[in-house]
């Protein structure tokens, strides 16, 4: 008897298991599927880590003060940055011509379709250019005028519902400032970087002509943004994004340059009236004096500029300025001696070409100005018509 009670009891004790588990597994489904997903390791198996528990937000973020304006700056500005392109047909190696495409950004100065850009962004462009709008719609442009001096051409696009940009006063800016770049970069239309004033300073082009008050930035500029705008914090236009410092490589560096706007402002009358800027001239060749120099020159004044030649036919000719007669070297570097030593221009100091070059930038040709200059050990102040500029010469 005690051996058969041991096997019953062995019999219903699987029996009360196997029906034990049939009754879980047909009626705790659901709870046991949600068990088993809880315990799904983050590594993939089951029941060996933590539970994955994630923490959502229940609202969209509110912004703070400062992207709030960002964002405001970038939907009030983009509509009016274009990218530009511009085809060129080259000869290959085989003396066949093959279409070589160039890109840029610029902007929209108004509802007629005036776009500024750069210039070299649609030199030697002999097949077209063609100006893309933020919605994607693309346009044919002519080109109404450019200036090579300055890095500046003018465009004109025939589209409706145009949206022009806001110019600002570029005159009072301080290292320090916010600004903001949008332009096309390697392509990316609509890109928006920022960053700040990092020096307003005098820079030479890439034809070698004197860019006055350059707008120093460390908001990243690269190829493509050339001709954007560059926007204070309230996406008024302050400059035109024209080149990097790169030291070779061909990506922002945290050094790019932008034409301060009321440069542009200076020359845009002449490109829609002409077709191109008359710049104004001293019609002069010359050579900035410092004080040591000075000393060894025995110069009446210890700084200035030089002439060392005049233009046949320019302003300083007409004016009876004198250019030098006696050659001299400093260093490797001819020069001419006896020449007239400007000094101040419309009662401004003047100490070199970057400071002539600003003046001009003021003026218009035709416009009567005053010199004042050493000749010799004599001043004497002399009333001097401006010309055209003739190539880079002041």
């Amino acid at each position: 008897m005690g051996r058969k009670a041991m096997k019953l009891r062995r019999i219903l004790l699987v029996v009360l298991l196997v029906g034990g588990f049939w009754y879980l597994t047909t009626h705790f489904t659901p709870g046991l599927d949600r068990f088993s997903l809880n315990h799904i390791s983050l590594f993939g198996g089951r029941g060996a880590g933590s539970p994955l528990e994630l923490t959502e937000a229940h609202a969209a973020p509110a912004y703070d003060p400062e992207e709030q304006n960002n964002i405001a700056v970038y939907k009030r500005v983009l509509p009016s940055v274009v990218n530009i392109t511009s085809t060129t047909l080259v000869f290959n190696f085989f003396y066949g011509t093959v279409p070589q495409q160039g890109q840029g950004s610029g902007f929209v100065l108004d509802k007629a379709g005036h776009v500024l850009t750069n210039f070299h962004v649609v030199e030697g462009a002999n097949r077209g250019i063609e100006v893309m709008l933020s919605n994607k719609h693309r346009y044919s442009a002519k080109v109404v005028g450019t200036d090579k001096v300055h890095d500046l051409a003018l465009l004109q696009i025939e589209a409706p519902n145009l949206q022009a940009v806001t110019l600002a006063d570029s005159a009072d800016l301080s290292v320090g400032q916010k600004v903001y770049a949008i332009g096309n970069p390697f392509g990316l239309s609509g890109t928006m970087t920022r960053g700040i004033i990092s020096s307003i300073r005098s820079i030479r082009g890439s034809e070698g002509a004197p860019i006055e008050d350059a707008i120093q930035t460390d908001a990243a500029i690269n190829p493509g943004n050339s001709g954007g705008p560059l926007l204070n914090s309230r996406g008024e236009v302050i400059g035109i994004n024209t080149m990097i410092a790169s030291n070779g490589a061909d990506q922002s560096s945290g050094i790019g340059f932008a034409i301060p706007i009321n440069t542009a402002k200076a020359v845009l009358a002449d490109l829609t009236r002409y077709g191109r800027v008359k710049r104004p001239s001293l019609g002069i060749v010359d050579f900035a004096i410092g004080p040591d120099l000075a000393q060894q020159m025995g110069l009446a004044v210890d700084s200035g500029v030089l002439i060392q030649k005049v233009i046949p036919g320019g302003a300083a000719e007409r004016a009876d300025l004198r250019g030098g007669s006696q050659q001299a070297y400093v260093g490797n570097t001819p020069i001419m001696l006896g020449g007239d030593l400007i000094v101040a221009i419309d009662g401004h100091e003047v100490e070199d070409s970057d400071a002539i070059n600003a003046l001009m930038d003021k003026h218009q040709a035709g416009d009567t100005i005053s010199v004042t200059l050493f000749r010799g050990r004599k001043q004497m102040t002399i009333k001097l018509i401006l010309g055209e500029a003739r190539g880079t010469n002041i």
